[in-house]
């Protein structure tokens, strides 16, 4: 479900979907139907599973860890991760970018991008791993 996650911009509503869907699965997977009323926290619990949410955006963050520790030269990762379009932006609200999230997520695990210099502490902050 997560394949190429750590590029998506995802929205509020969208990380809500797939941790539906998720539910589901683990649901099916224990089958318990709603009918029985047990509550997600104590499924995940049992087939010891992390949020959808969390593991996308453990993968966010160690995908920008890698970008930020590439050589500077490197296409792909730091010179179009500074990139500015020089275009007008459409009227309305703008357009919710990758970045956007990513800063979101770096906030709420009290990072700041300068601490992606420190791998140790970086990696220790931005895992994610599934409960064992």
């Amino acid at each position: 479900m997560l394949y190429g996650a750590e590029t998506w911009p995802i929205k509020k509503e969208q990380e809500r979907r797939m941790e539906v869907a998720e539910m589901r699965m683990l649901r099916w997977l224990c089958d318990i139907t709603k009918r029985d009323k047990i509550r997600n926290e104590l499924i995940r619990g049992t087939v010891k599973v992390l949020e959808v949410s969390k593991k996308a955006q453990g993968r966010r963050l160690k995908w920008f860890g890698h970008v930020m520790s590439s050589e500077d030269e490197h296409v792909v990762c730091k010179r179009v991760m500074h990139l500015e379009m020089e275009d007008r932006r459409w009227r309305g609200r703008p357009v919710f970018r990758w970045k956007d999230k990513l800063l979101n997520d770096m906030k709420e695990k009290g990072l700041r991008e300068r601490d992606e210099q420190d791998r140790g502490r970086w990696k220790r902050l931005t895992r994610n791993s599934d409960p064992i």
